[in-house]
């Protein structure tokens, strides 16, 4: 028999590098602070491509423009009781809204140098944040036109 009460949780990720850094957030979560992409739920209505540009200025008061798709990515959490769908895009910022402020629970946008990504892994909301950072930097690239929006 099929659970049709289950669903996992659609989500969204910004993979920004610049300058060889990357931007991550640093949030309060129920196991402490943690760091994340700049990254959410899908929202009823809105296509996975608003949704990044969304929780991106949301999070980090940078206007991003996503390019590319890095991958979309399955986790489950330990607990085993919320399963993530994750669609992780790449792309570049148009600009910094300076003064605005970062959603609720946001405690700073931070830009990381891989190795402090790497160094701070304990601190990592899910491993799925080291891994599109690392997807990325081996050149996942895959082109928008992979999803349609109806």
């Amino acid at each position: 028999m099929i659970d049709r009460e289950w669903k996992p949780n659609v989500t969204v990720a910004a993979v920004i590098e610049r300058d060889g850094r990357f931007l991550l957030v640093e949030e309060h979560t129920p196991d402490g602070l943690r760091f994340n992409q700049p990254a959410g739920h899908l929202e009823r209505g809105e296509s996975l491509l608003e949704a990044v540009a969304r929780e991106a200025l949301e999070e980090t008061a940078h206007r991003f423009v996503p390019e590319y798709l890095v991958g979309i990515y399955q986790w489950t959490r330990p607990q085993g009781d919320i399963t993530y769908l994750r669609f992780a895009y790449g792309g570049r910022v148009e600009g910094e809204e300076a003064g605005r402020s970062l959603d609720d629970g946001i405690v700073r946008a931070v830009w990381m140098t891989v190795d402090e990504v790497r160094a701070t892994a304990g601190r990592h909301r899910s491993p799925l944040i080291l891994q599109c950072i690392e997807d990325w930097r081996a050149g996942q690239r895959h082109p928008l036109s992979l999803l349609r929006h109806y």
